[in-house]
Formats: C-alpha cells, structure tokens, sequence
C-alpha cells in the first residue's frame, strides 16, 4: 500500500514527522510512503538541516509550485499532483493542516477515487475570511478518514453528518515533534547577543494580513506589545513579507529585537523559556500550552479552543489596546496555570500508523 504525504509549508512537516517515524518503527509493515513537498511555501531557512532536525528524509517529489495567489498557486498543485498521479497512482492521499496544498492535493485524489485522511480534521475558527477556514471545510467535505487532536474537533464533523466510523480521535502530531525534541532544544545564536535570560523576555510571532499588512495596524501592533512588555526585551522572528514593513516604522522602542525565522530547535528554546508568547498563529498555542507558557493571541477567533478552555492561551482580540491588560497579568504572575490537553501524548503519530494499516489492509 502506497500513501502519499502531502506537505506544503514548513509547519506540515512538523505534523507529519510522526507519522514517517511512526511508519519506520511498524513491525511488519505493510506500508509505503512517498513524502511530497508541494513547494507552496518556498523558506531559505528550510535547509537539508530542517530535515535532520526533524530526522526525516527529504521529499521524494517537490512539485516546486512557489507563491502567487490562493488561486494560482491551488491550480499549479493541482494541475502538478495530478499529472504525478496519473504516472504513479497511489493508494491513499495524507493531508495535515489547513493550507492550500491539503485542499488542492484532496481535491485531486479524491477525484481519482483515491480515499483521503485528513490530519487535524474538524478543527474550526468559524471565520471565514480566513483562507484556512475554507481550505478545512472543502478538504473535511471529501475525507474518508479524520484524525482529530480533540473533542471539540469530533463535535465539529458530527455536527456536519460524518460518521463515528470515521473519526479516529488519536492527539496532535505537532505536540508528538515537539516532546520528541523537548530535549535536543538549543539556543539561538543571538541568544547571548540579547543578553537574554530565562523567563525575562516575549517572544512575537504575527504574519497574518490583518495584523501586518497596513503600516498604521502593524506599528500600533509593535508599539503596544513593547510597551507592555515594560522593558524586556521581545524577540521577534519576521515573516519575510513582513521585515520591509517593520524597518519602515519610527521610534520604535529599542527592546524590539527582529531576527529571521528560527529553525525548529531554536524557536522551540524561545518560547520554552520566554516569560509569555504574543502569536497570531494556531500551531504556536499548541505548543506553548504543552510547555506552559502563557500565550496572547492576538486574532477574534481561534480553531484550537482546547488551548483557551484547558491550555495557557487566551483571546485577545484585534484590538491592540486590549494587550495591556493580559501584560498586567502576566507581569504581575496572575497568569492562569495551563493543562495538557487529552491525547497531547506524543503517540498520535503511532495511533494514526496503526489505523491506517487496518483500514487499508
């Protein structure tokens, strides 16, 4: 049995690293796997280094689609996986997450008659200006087979008619890299450059237009962050859409430091050992709720409500006055203390392996 793992930015291959281990360590195994980069995010700093860290091998195919709108770049994968499918069929199409390469790769597999798994299915923001939002729903409408992270997520499909059969609730394949690697953890290079210490600094993630791509919205953004970080120093790696916009702002306080992106090991340090996180991203709240890092995100929704409800993460809205209020908590050490969500193990990947060999068997 030959199953395709699609993979199309550098967040996948975090969720799917569990799943080839997982297939490597399976006793009598009947499973093949071709590992697919569609291309769709093209990082400089996903070097062969990336796939040591993560002790995976490179893709077997890199269908080398790169950027252009959501429309361009779904046709490009589409029009790419196809043509490999038509040569090489496969027997199951994996998808993980919620980018452009997981709808356009189940779209054209399914169409093929080849069954879809869908990892991290039933996740939901209720947002649909979100490109994500409408990436999970089309690829969600064509699964045969969901692995979800949570219950929230199992509600989520049986309130749209899937059927128990085919939800499998096995954990979250990032939280699986992650306790993988809690260990191999190293500082970044500036760390001592910064002078930084334990529990003395923020960490800053934010890409998403809505916080980024108008100057007024970004420098209120940075000015508010930084002052609520009353001194410490804020470690922001910068999307690189976004570095030009964030050298063009004024007086901006001088405890904002801008790196490039880290790789995993190091980002990981960041956010294990900084006094809280500020994101705009969902990936980041599962793991700074497993390391228990306090976490402000800063959008109105969010697909991983198990990270509010039990984790460390909280809504902050869009509103960049609304920070300094959640700074005062955590200055002050009021932070709510975080639990780790049910199946957040590191097994998901093994769960996923060994349903697949049964139902494909």
């Amino acid at each position: 049995m030959l199953i395709d793992i699609i993979a199309g930015a550098r967040p996948n291959f975090m969720k799917i690293a569990p799943i080839i281990h997982a297939i490597h360590k399976k006793k009598n195994n009947t499973l093949k796997y071709r590992l697919i980069h569609t291309g769709q995010h093209y990082d400089v700093n996903m070097s062969n280094d990336f796939f040591e860290q993560l002790e995976i091998p490179l893709p077997h195919v890199n269908l080398g689609v790169g950027s252009g709108s959501q429309a361009k770049q779904t046709a490009q994968i589409m029009i790419k996986y196809e043509e490999l499918l038509l040569k090489e069929p496969s027997n199951l199409c994996l998808v993980v997450g919620d980018v452009n390469s997981t709808m356009a790769c189940a779209i054209v597999a399914r169409k093929l008659c080849i069954s879809i798994a869908h990892v991290e299915g039933g996740i939901r923001s209720g947002d649909w200006t979100m490109p994500e939002e409408i990436n999970r729903i089309v690829t969600d409408s064509i699964t045969n087979y969901f692995f979800t992270t949570s219950k929230f997520a199992n509600d989520n499909l049986k309130h749209t008619g899937v059927h128990d059969s085919s939800i499998f609730f096995v954990g979250n394949t990032m939280i699986d890299t992650l306790l993988a690697n809690i260990e191999k953890l190293k500082k970044p290079a500036f760390w001592d450059t910064f002078y930084l210490k334990e529990n003395e600094y923020f960490v800053l993630t934010m890409h998403r237009p809505s916080n980024v791509d108008e100057k007024t919205i970004l420098a209120e953004n940075l000015h508010t962050i930084l002052e609520g970080a009353s001194g410490m120093s804020v470690i922001f790696p910068v999307h690189p859409r976004t570095v030009k916009k964030v050298f063009e702002l004024e007086n901006l306080p001088p405890n904002l430091h801008c790196v490039d992106p880290q790789p995993y090991l190091e980002f990981n340090y960041l956010v294990k050992n900084a006094k809280a996180v500020i994101t705009d991203s969902g990936g980041i709240t599962e793991e700074a709720t497993v390391m228990g890092v306090p976490c402000l995100t800063l959008r109105n929704t969010t697909e991983r409500p198990e990270t509010i409800e039990i984790g460390t993460n909280e809504l902050v809205g869009s509103r960049p006055s609304s920070l300094l209020l959640f700074f005062e908590k955590i200055i002050n050490g009021k932070w709510k203390k975080g639990e780790i969500p049910e199946k957040w193990d590191g097994k998901a990947g093994e769960r996923i392996v060994d349903i697949l060999v049964d139902v494909l068997s």
